[in-house]
Parts: structure tokens; sequence; C-alpha cells
């Protein structure tokens, strides 16, 4: 009862935290944004205004200061150190005030190129930068940071940032590349100069590269091992980066078909997407090919991963081309006479195809036999089950789209339209997925017959190991991942590393402590061997003393 009340109080203390400081950070805003704004011109509704931001600042300010120092003090017991609630609250206000921050940020630096002041959107950036200090500060204290959900921060920074980054370069080349293909004069928008766009998207590729280079190295990203960073290096850093590398791919592709074939068209229509498509092909690919070789570093299981994302962003580009061409080929049909929309929609397909499908086929490779290991690996089932059970379902709804304008076409007296073009986007729709069902059900029929010709599975291995050990761990780590088995490493503080601390302390006693021994990364891997559970604790010393201990789940 206890525990189910500690719980409650926790989830209503830190909603009404995160509440409170919200409130308080943007009373203050407004107010400091009434002190930046000094002689200018007061609008309607501004009485208003003011009325809102000292309510909020000076009623919900010092609520939020006493809460938060309640808060405060009751972190000296280890039990709320290791709280939930703890690390869930400073995840989520360190993330906000991230996201706000950089926001204000980009928008004040973009009014002064625009040679305008927004003494509002400052305001906001430096009182928001102060909660993101703030918040940082109590999540790298040395005594009362969050147990749980400790590296969350790190990881959510490193990709908010990343995501910033990408896009503003994106936004940045693709303007530059649109102004050098089509010429200056048509990429001019509303009366504004042909540079605007381009510098705004570089002050969002400069913040958010800022961003995920301090979360990333600074902050340690880079070496985390950990569930949730394996998967958004995986899902962000290579299937993500890996789509925008391939439609800028295709996307470029297509605009080289049409001016080949497509002569019914203006070359400015042509041309549009084509300086967009350029930068989406450059940043993908600088992307993907960064976190690719790290993911290929990191363990088995991370780097397997990557290759299948990979196959199924290169699949879906190939299921789509397929699809596309069958419609177009249908419309082609219907009117001999090829019209420029329906030879686009050929080209666009046929640009899909070429690009999605050799991705893929190097990513699987269907034509080499798979190894017993990959296919008892479960992220391959994972992902063969996931792929044909798509494919089915939207086969599914596609037939019946299908039937129903088969049931429409023969029950209306008189129709517009033709049978065929009426079902043939659809029907390219259903044959691609029918097609895509039929390979990777067949794959994984096959991968069960392999798996029960040989027998029995083979007993879990160990999948993550938390190693608590001392001195330089190195060549531990990389021999328990070669395991197939993630590493978490957590530094014992009673051996004396010889290393310098992040925090000075205060001066204690004398008391003596071991010197920190370089683990035997042999007697470590001998102890996993024959252990068989998803997580387990590896003590290493004091001297050659290994313990191994299974974790619950």
């Amino acid at each position: 009862m206890s525990s189910a009340q500690g719980t409650v109080r926790r989830l209503i203390v830190y909603s009404l935290l995160f509440a409170l400081v919200t409130i308080a950070a943007i009373g203050v805003a407004g107010l400091l944004e009434r002190l930046l704004g000094v002689g200018t011109e007061l609008v309607f509704g501004s009485t208003v205004d003011l009325a809102r931001s000292l309510a909020f600042a000076l009623i919900g300010g010092p609520l939020a200061a006493v809460l938060w120092w309640s808060v405060w003090r009751r972190l000296h017991d280890g039990a709320e150190r290791a709280s939930l609630g703890w690390g869930l609250y400073l995840t989520a206000m360190y993330t906000v005030a991230l996201i706000v921050a950089t926001s204000m940020l980009v928008g004040t630096a973009a009014s002064l190129v625009d040679d305008a002041w927004r003494p509002g959107t400052f305001a906001a950036f430096v009182v928001w930068a102060l909660v993101w200090v703030w918040h940082r500060w109590m999540w790298r204290h040395p005594v009362k940071h969050p147990v749980r959900l400790q590296t969350v921060p790190a990881v959510a920074g490193s990709v908010f940032g990343l995501v910033v980054g990408a896009g503003g370069a994106v936004n940045a080349l693709g303007a530059l590349f649109g102004a050098a293909i089509r010429g200056i004069s048509q990429t001019t928008i509303a009366g504004s100069p042909w540079w605007q766009l381009p510098v705004d998207g570089l002050i969002w590729a400069v913040a958010g590269a800022a961003i995920w280079w301090w979360h990333w190295h600074r902050e340690g990203a880079k070496r985390l091992d950990t569930g949730l960073a394996s998967v958004t290096l995986v899902v962000v850093g290579v299937m993500a980066a890996g789509l925008l590398m391939l439609g800028g791919l295709g996307t470029s592709l297509w605009v080289g078909l049409r001016i080949a074939f497509d002569a019914g068209a203006s070359s400015d229509e042509i041309l549009r997407p084509l300086g967009a498509a350029i930068a989406s092909a450059l940043v993908g690919a600088t992307v993907w090919t960064y976190h690719r070789r790290i993911a290929a570093g990191r363990s088995d299981g991370t780097r397997r991963a990557s290759m299948l994302v990979m196959s199924g962003a290169g699949l879906v580009g190939a299921a789509t081309g397929i699809g596309i061409i069958v419609n177009s080929v249908l419309a082609a049909l219907v009117d001999p006479f090829a019209s420029s929309d329906t030879r686009s929609l050929l080209l666009g397909g046929i640009s899909a195809l070429v690009v999605g499908g050799p991705v893929w086929w190097f990513s699987w490779r269907p034509t080499e036999r798979a190894e017993p290991a990959e296919i008892a690996y479960p992220g391959r089932r994972i992902y063969l089950v996931a792929v044909f059970g798509l494919s089915a379902i939207v086969a599914l709804i596609t037939l019946l789209v299908v039937g129903f304008q088969l049931f429409a076409f023969g029950l209306a007296s008189t129709s517009g339209a033709s049978l065929i073009d009426q079902i043939r986007a659809p029907l390219g729709l259903l044959v691609a997925t029918v097609l895509v069902f039929g390979y990777h059900f067949a794959v994984w029929r096959r991968d069960r017959s392999v798996i029960a010709a040989a027998g029995p599975a083979p007993e879990q291995r160990v999948g993550r190991v938390i190693l608590v050990a001392g001195g330089e761990t190195t060549e531990v780590e990389q021999a328990i991942r070669a395991t197939g088995a993630s590493v978490t490493l957590w530094r014992r503080a009673d051996v004396a590393a010889g290393t310098e601390t992040e925090h000075a302390a205060e001066p204690e006693p004398p008391i003596e402590v071991e010197t920190a021994a370089r683990p035997d990364p042999r007697a470590i891997v001998a102890a996993l061997d024959g252990v068989a559970a998803k997580r387990v604790l590896v003590i290493a010393g004091p001297g050659d003393r290994v313990e191994v201990i299974r974790l619950a789940d």
C-alpha cells in the first residue's frame, strides 16, 4: 500500500511541478518582453496580457519554487532518486525547455536577419534557456541525479539536434540549388530576396548541429549502448536518413527521366523539385553513412537491425515503383496517346523501382542462403512477419476497393469513366502487395522448416550485461559485445582509477582504496558462458573476483 501511495504522490507532485514551472516560465517571459519592448507601441489587449504575465510569474513562480524545494529535499532518499517519476519529470522538462529555447533562438536570429526586433521571441529564449540550464544541472548533479532514465535526455537531445540540423541543411541547400538551377528570379517569393530561404535554413542547420554535437559528444550519447540508444541509432540515424537519401535520389532520377522523355511539360515545372531532391540525397547520405558506420561497430543485433531497416526502406521504394508502373501501364491502355501526366507517372514508378530495388537486393541478398545464425536471429523473424502481415492487410483493403469499384461499375446505368481507369490505382497497389506478401511468406515458411529441422532452439544467451568495474574496461566491453550481448558500464566508486572526476567532492578523511586493475576479458566471458538471461549483472573485482547475477525481467 505504501508503495502505491508513493507512486501516486510522485505522479501528482511531478505533474504539478511540470505545470507550475511551465506557467512561471511563460509569465516571466511575458514580463521580460515588456521590459525589452519599452518604447514600442502598445497593442490592443496588452493590459490583459500584462495581467496574465503578472499572475503567472508572481503566483506560479513562488508556488513552483516551494514545490521544487520540497522535492529537492526529498531526493536525499535513494528511493526518491530511483523513482520513475523523477526521471520522467527531468527528461520531459529538459526536452521541452530545449525545444522551446532552440525555436525561440532561431526565431530571434531570423528576425534579426530580416532587420526586425521581436522582444517576445528573445525573452522566451532567455527564460527557457535558463530553465534548460537549471534542469541540466539537476540531471548531472553528483548526488541527486535520477537513477532511472538517466541517459534519456542525452539521447532525446541528440535526436532533436540531428532532426533540426538535417532539416535545416536540406532547406538551405535545396534553396541554393534551386536558385542555381532555375534562376534567382524564379525562386524569389513574395518580394523576399533569393538568399532569405538559404539563410533561414542555415540558421536552423547551425543550431541543430550544435545541439546534436553537445549531446552526442559532450553528454556522451555516442558512447551509450542502452536499448533506447540502439533503437534511435537504427531508426533515426540509419532508417530515417536512408529514406531521406533514397527519396532524394528517386526524385532526382525522376526529374532526369522527365527531362529526357517528357517533352510535353515545361522545364520550370520539371526542374522545380530538383534542388530539394539533390539536397535531400546529399544530407541523407551524409547522416546515413556516419550512423551506419557506428551501427556496424556495435553489437551483432544492432548491425543486423540496421541492415533489416534498410532492406525495408528499399522494399517500400521497389513495391511503390511496381504499383505505380502497373497503374501507369493500365492508364496507357485506356488512352493509347499517353498524356504528359501518364508519362510522368510511369517515369516516377521506374525511378522508385530503380532506386529502391538495388537497396533491397544488396541489403537482403535474396540469392544467398541465409546462415543458421541469421535465420535464428529474432529480428529477422519479426521483420518477415511484419512485412508479410502489413502486406496482407494492405492487399485486403485494396482488394475490397477493387471489388467495390467492380460492383459500382456493373450496377451503374451510366458511367463517365472506363472500368480500368477506375481500378488501375488500387489494382497496381494490390499487385505490388501480393508480390511482397508471397515472397516474404515463402521465406518465413522456409526459415521455420530450417529451424524445425535443426532441432530444439539453443538456450537463450545473455541479452544485456550491466558491468560493474573499475580501471580500463574497453577490452572487456568489446569481448562481451563479441558474444552478441550489449553492455552498460557502471564505474566502481571503491577503487582508485586514476582519472579525473566530473564533479569536485569535499575533502574526506583518508581511507584505503583499492587500485583499479584492468579486468580480465577472458575471465568475464568465461563466467558468462552457459548463462541464459535477458539481463545479468557482472561485478568485476576486487582483484580477480568475477560475480554474475541474473536479473529479473
